[in-house]
């Protein structure tokens, strides 16, 4: 494959075509961290007994390792048995669950606080969280526009909101994953058994992101990111079940213009995929294109995932400040914030946290 081709897909990737077209609002976001808030839902009960603790933590300014790491020093345990469900935004005000093993001697979460951070729950529990342990989280987002107060900034973003409520988004992996400028993207060539495991595990994550991301660039530059083809994977909303589509019909089609089932698109490992006719021939493309990552994904002993190619987008509303409009919605597990905003309005700088 020619290097031309494989920049062209690393840039399709990294910067992917919009699904309603290019936003015409610019807005700034994270103005302050309590622009951006974000509350994890965990999905489940703690236990009430066991050898953990769950500890509900709120933190503002501060990332997630961190936090960990601060914890770990309060329960005297290890940074590495500290769990937690994922990483969430730096530049914010966000809310979730870690846990640490339960201390030989009680300790008050009281004091489990530090700069940009505090305990407000503690809750006895039989495991470590693992990562991926929620089912979704919740955003608040307020955004500012130069020249226009909330209520017309509201009015200008009413018909964008509209469309995205109905249709969804597509499910790119936001440029979080892939660092500043893609610096989390390995050379091909490059030697991850060298690296930490943690910068390892990055890498990795970036390599099979950009190929997920490649391949849903191409179906929304042809639209079919929210239509089933003959040979698709799909997969039921918001669960992890997928099946065979040999050939779509109206009962399909309907199911899909009403968000129940999505397309689905390749999370790159070891294995044979499952798809057919067309879709694999698209995703046999851009794994050639993208040959060093795949080469990479699969040499890691990853194996074959797939992953929506569209989100719904849950829970949506705006409401207008007098100097902002404040949106709010909920994304199931493993999606971006930055996959809905970025169909909404433009930024002045790359969203990052």
């Amino acid at each position: 494959m020619s290097t031309a081709a494989q920049d062209a897909a690393r840039t399709a990737a990294l910067a992917p075509p919009y699904a309603h077209g290019a936003p015409v609002i610019e807005a700034a976001l994270r103005t302050r961290a309590e622009d951006f808030v974000v509350e994890e839902e965990l999905g489940f009960a703690p236990a009430g007994a066991g050898a953990h603790l769950l500890l509900k933590v709120r933190k503002t300014d501060a990332n997630t390792p961190w936090v960990a790491r601060e914890l770990a020093r309060w329960a005297s345990c290890r940074p590495q048995d500290v769990g937690y469900a994922g990483l969430k935004d730096r530049r914010a005000v966000t809310t979730q669950w870690f846990s640490v093993p339960r201390p030989k001697a009680p300790l008050d979460p009281c004091t489990a606080r530090g700069e940009g951070f505090e305990v407000l729950e503690s809750h006895a529990h039989n495991r470590k969280l693992p990562r991926g342990a929620l089912a979704g989280n919740r955003f608040a987002v307020r955004l500012r526009a130069a020249g226009d107060g909330g209520p017309r900034l509201l009015e200008r973003l009413a018909p964008r909101l509209t469309a995205v409520a109905a249709r969804g988004v597509p499910n790119y992996f936001g440029p979080q994953r892939f660092g500043r400028g893609g610096a989390n993207l390995a050379p091909v060539s490059s030697d991850l058994a060298r690296l930490p495991a943690s910068e390892r595990g990055f890498r990795l994550s970036a390599a099979r992101s950009v190929v997920f991301n490649a391949l849903l660039a191409a179906r929304v530059t042809d639209g079919s990111w929210e239509r089933l083809l003959a040979g698709d994977l799909a997969s039921l909303d918001g669960r992890g079940s997928f099946f065979r589509v040999e050939a779509p019909d109206e009962t399909l089609a309907a199911r899909c213009a009403r968000l129940e089932i999505h397309p689905t698109g390749p999370l790159w490992g070891a294995g044979e995929a499952q798809t057919g006719a067309g879709v694999l021939e698209l995703e046999r493309r851009v794994g050639r294109e993208l040959a060093g990552e795949c080469a990479l994904c699969t040499a890691a002993g990853m194996t074959q995932e797939r992953r929506s190619l569209r989100l719904r987008v849950e829970e949506l509303a705006c409401t207008a400040e007098p100097d902002a409009a404040v949106l709010r919605f909920r994304l199931t597990r493993g999606s971006f914030a930055t996959a809905v905003l970025r169909e909404l309005v433009k930024c002045p700088a790359e969203i990052i946290p």
